[in-house]
């Protein structure tokens, strides 16, 4: 089993796929005007408006409620992508660049609907030893 994406639901695709774009510098596929994706080597990171979540089921997901998941992405030199974010995450930011007991250097920031975003570098030997499998 591989994971193939993570959703988040908006009542703004446009805004919250703007951003991520701005974040990843990624350009997203929208392939209508309720729904976006951006494709990593890894997953996926769909963007769906709230009027999609009726197709899965109605009141199943709520936008701008999530303060239990982070969006994660693994980048070459975390500090130099908090340099070149300074300006779109201003106001936004939980933690600056801090090396984590696990040996990741992580920038903790929130996107637009609220949701934790973790730009992650591993820089000590086990986690360098963990991206490496």
């Amino acid at each position: 089993m591989n994971l193939a994406s993570i959703r988040v639901i908006t009542d703004d695709v446009e805004q919250l796929t703007a951003f991520y774009e701005q974040v990843t510098g990624l350009t997203a596929r929208r392939l209508s005007p309720v729904f976006a994706e951006l494709v990593t080597p890894g997953a996926t990171l769909a963007i769906g408006a709230t009027a999609t979540v009726g197709l899965f089921g109605e009141g199943s997901a709520v936008p701008a409620a999530n303060r239990s998941a982070i969006i994660e992405f693994r980048v070459g030199d975390v500090d130099a992508e908090f340099t070149r974010l300074r300006d779109v995450i201003d106001g936004r930011v939980v933690q600056e660049p801090t090396t984590m007991p696990w040996g990741n250097r992580s920038l903790l920031f929130r996107d637009p609907d609220g949701t934790l975003v973790n730009l992650f570098t591993p820089v000590g030997a086990e986690a360098l030893a963990r991206q490496q499998r």
